[in-house]
């Protein structure tokens, strides 16, 4: 029996969640369980509430089970459920989503769904992270309105059905992103976005000013290999992602810098 834990950054209520829960529910050899924020938590990252406790619901769903819902972010919700939230309930998976828009590229890192997923490495647990993009077919996460998410939740649905014959590697999580008309899919890496914000001052007040910041939709290199590149020919990308940042490339340039003479001098 493998215990998913269904997760995402909409919130408990989205149609992207609900569409997917559906869909793992319908497995064979499934449990299930729904630990979710109550309200849309997107571009929290890895945020989590240290502040204050956290207020925690039930919910029940329209087929007679039920979820539960706090008032924290996306990682919060993953750390209540491997904490014990649910009695008898250590998931071997955590599935996020499915994201309401795309998370390509550098935009992962901004996350709530790739998050949540990315909270399972940190705890030895894989995860798939699942993100649809709008009917309007942009890549900008901000785009459209329009989502169909049924196809992206039947495929994610059979990756899970997959993964006693074919586990994922240690620490690996999976990143799906899925274009509204799909001709194929493709393993790929994560592609560059090139972002065109800029300052613009909307209003003034008594000793304040208000600015807007993200502005343009960001652009993206259509370099072959890239997720971005292959949700623009319409193939679904699945991108494995790990934990570790280090720049294993920059240690030895690193080491030239005499760092222990650096400490010396500073002494």
């Amino acid at each position: 029996m493998l215990r998913v834990l269904l997760t995402n950054d909409d919130g408990i209520d989205a149609e992207g969640l609900q569409t997917l829960r559906r869909a793992l529910v319908a497995l064979d050899e499934i449990e299930l369980a729904v630990v979710a924020p109550d309200e849309n938590q997107s571009a929290t990252g890895r945020s989590i509430s240290i502040r204050r406790p956290l207020w925690v619901q039930e919910v029940p769903f329209d087929d007679g089970t039920v979820g539960f819902a706090c008032d924290g972010t996306p990682v919060d919700s993953v750390r209540l459920a491997a904490l014990g939230l649910i009695e008898g309930f250590e998931p071997d998976l955590i599935v996020s989503g499915i994201n309401h828009g795309a998370n390509l590229g550098d935009d992962i890192t901004y996350s709530g769904t790739v998050a949540a997923a990315l909270e399972g490495i940190v705890l030895g647990i894989p995860g798939i992270a699942v993100s649809q993009l709008s009917q309007a077919g942009d890549v900008d996460h901000r785009a459209g309105r329009r989502f169909e998410f049924e196809l992206a939740a039947a495929f994610v649905a059979r990756i899970v059905d997959r993964l006693d014959d074919v586990p994922l590697p240690t620490g690996t999580l999976l990143n799906v992103n899925v274009p509204p008309v799909v001709e194929g899919v493709e393993v790929t890496r994560l592609g560059k976005r090139v972002y065109q914000d800029r300052l613009d001052l909307i209003d003034e007040d008594t000793g304040r000013k208000l600015y807007r910041v993200y502005g343009d939709v960001p652009l993206h290199d259509d370099e072959p290999g890239t997720d971005l590149a292959a949700v623009t020919a319409n193939r679904i990308a699945v991108t494995p992602l790990h934990f570790d940042l280090t720049a294993e490339h920059g240690l030895e340039g690193l080491r030239e810098f005499d760092l222990a003479q650096l400490l010396d001098e500073a002494g």
